[in-house]
Parts: structure tokens; sequence; C-alpha cells
């Protein structure tokens, strides 16, 4: 079973998606929270695998506590709720290691799939949307740039061949797409993406994501 906390100050949201949730087979809703600081508190307490997770709450937001829970190293993955799929505070939240975001218009099957790939371990970053809100709005990150491209040594040391692979990553491009471009096995490109993980010491893709752009190997665009 997955556990799931669902994190939002509207108790309509909140009362949705644990009835839409809670009747999968593989998921059970564990708890709610109406703020950032219960959230944070509930998870502690109930160890959840995924963090339905509001940006706009009150006492703390969910930024905040998105990077309060990962800081903490919990375990959970954090799946951010927005209303505008081009809400500026999604990147935010990407950089604060929210391993993706859903609209709170989703369906139920996308709302259980959503959960269900986070859960795995993978980040909800192949559509499009996704892939136009990384791109829009790491234009407006005020976070210092890393250095530019020439300086390998911000990047771990990757190969030639996962420098590709993270670029590619950070197009939103699954596994499978990247393999078909580089023309190789699907396997392949799973070692390569586990390998750029660990060599920069990141969560999942949708990091190698957000890194791609701040380090310039991506231009916003």
């Amino acid at each position: 079973m997955i556990k799931v906390l669902i994190a939002d100050d509207q108790m309509m949201v909140r009362e949705g998606f644990s009835v839409l949730l809670g009747a999968m087979p593989d998921i059970e809703v564990v708890g709610e929270a109406v703020n950032g600081l219960e959230a944070i508190a509930k998870v502690r307490e109930l160890q959840p695998d995924v963090v339905l997770m509001d940006i706009r709450m009150p006492e703390l937001n969910g930024i905040e506590a998105t990077r309060e829970i990962i800081a903490a190293d919990a375990g959970a993955k954090v799946l951010v709720l927005t209303t505008f799929d081009l809400d500026e505070y999604v990147y935010q939240a990407l950089r604060a290691g929210a391993s993706g975001f859903l609209l709170k218009d989703a369906s139920a099957r996308q709302l259980a799939d959503g959960v269900r790939v986070v859960a795995s371990g993978e980040a909800l970053l192949a559509p499009s949307v996704t892939r136009r809100l990384i791109t829009e709005f790491s234009k407006l990150s005020e976070i210092p740039k890393l250095p530019a491209v020439q300086h390998p040594e911000v990047y771990g040391e990757l190969t030639e061949r996962e420098t590709e692979v993270l670029v590619l990553i950070a197009q939103g491009l699954s596994n499978a797409e990247i393999a078909e471009r580089l023309v190789v096995a699907e396997s392949t490109i799973k070692t390569h993406v586990s390998r750029v993980l660990v060599k920069l010491g990141l969560r999942d893709r949708t990091q190698a994501a957000v890194f791609a752009y701040e380090a310039r190997l991506v231009t916003p665009g």
C-alpha cells in the first residue's frame, strides 16, 4: 500500500482527494494537514510515502514545508498541488525538492497515477506542461546560477554520454524517448540516469532537470 498525506488548507480539496485516492486498492490516505507546519508534524508521525502538498497555505507555505520535509530525509516524496500550471511558486517547490506537480483539477486516474509514479521513485516530468513550466520559471529563479558548462568539475565528472542524457532529462524526455533519440536500449538509459543522479547527489529526475537549467546546460526557451 502507498501511504499518502494530503496537505491543503481547503477542506473540500482534502476530502475530495481522500475519496478519490481511498477508492484505489493500492493507495491509503493516512492523514490530512491544513498548513505546512501540520504537514511536517504529520510526516514525522505517520511516515507517508507521498505528500500531496498545496503551495499556498497559512502559517507555513508548501515550499518551506517541502524544504523541511526533504531536509529531514523522512523518505516521503512530495507532489505539489497547484491551481495553475504556470504558478511561479511551483518552480521554487521543485527546487526545494518536490518530485513533481499536479493540477488540482486532475482526474482520479491522473491523481492516482501521479502518486504511484512519485512513490516508485520517479518524477512527474514528462508531460509537456511540466516542460513548459520548468523552462519558463527557470528564467525567474533568483538563486545565483552555477558556473557555465565550460567548468566540467561542477558536473561531478559526468561522461559525455551522461551529460547528454542529463540534457534530455531536462527537456522532459522519458527513458524510452531518450533511448530512441540516442539509439540505445532503454536499460542502458536507466543505468545512465542512475549514474547521473549519484554523481550529482540528486534525488530524482526533477532535481536533475532543475540542475541542468541552473547550470546552463539547457537554455530556457
